[in-house]
């Protein structure tokens, strides 16, 4: 072996030791791999990346979990564009996060009536939702759980099947907490509540792995 490739074999040595430095950090901070680690995982909130919101109580840990596990990247590209921005002053309009796969849309300016909002599910985003200003309504349901039908099938240009839902459970979203729609979760996001007609809202459509 001669010099040359005796370097190179330190070096590839090296770099395999620093990359399980790396995965052994990251098991001893806690991950959600491991579903005993889920809860523990979830409440140090270390995934939020640093952004001081509060994850609304309807999240499905599980399945957050789970995506996290196969890209934690993207999840942690939408937690850091909302920690790194003053949601407040943030202008309307679409940022692109990461092409294709995270997008955050803003957006100000009166709210719809419950009736005009339909139950809605997708297969290939997750919507993380949040109010800046105001209040509005957010329903929520599970797809394998709750009384529900298909009222237009999938539409794949625009990732959405809409239902009607018998038992959607619904919250009052409002600034400091977001809630995490998976495709999982038949959704009915930002109707409007009574005395808050304008909202401003962020959406971050988060890819599914």
């Amino acid at each position: 072996m001669n010099s040359l490739e005796l370097f190179a074999k330190r070096v590839l040595v090296l770099v395999l030791f620093f990359l399980c430095s790396i995965g052994t950090n990251a098991q001893s901070t806690g991950t959600p791999c491991d579903k005993e680690n889920i809860s523990k995982w979830y409440k140090s909130k270390v995934w939020l990346k640093g952004l001081e919101l509060n994850p609304h109580k309807s999240i499905n840990k599980e399945e957050l979990a789970r995506q996290y596990c196969k890209n934690p990247i993207w999840w942690n590209l939408a937690f850091e564009f909302l920690a790194s921005r003053n949601l407040e002053t943030l202008e309307s309009g679409r940022y692109v996060i990461d092409e294709g796969n995270v997008m955050a849309f803003v957006s100000e300016g009166p709210t719809k009536g419950i009736e005009e909002i339909k139950w809605e599910t997708h297969k290939n985003f997750n919507d993380l939702q949040y109010v800046v200003e105001g209040k509005a309504g957010m329903g929520v349901a599970s797809l394998g759980k709750s009384k529900h039908s298909s009222t237009e099938a999938y539409d794949s240009k625009r990732d959405v099947e809409n239902y009607n839902v018998e038992n959607g459970k619904f919250y009052v979203a409002k600034p400091g907490t977001f809630f995490i729609f998976s495709p999982q979760d038949i959704h009915r996001p930002a109707f409007k509540k009574k005395g808050h007609d304008t909202i401003k809202k962020i959406l971050i459509k988060v890819r599914v792995p």
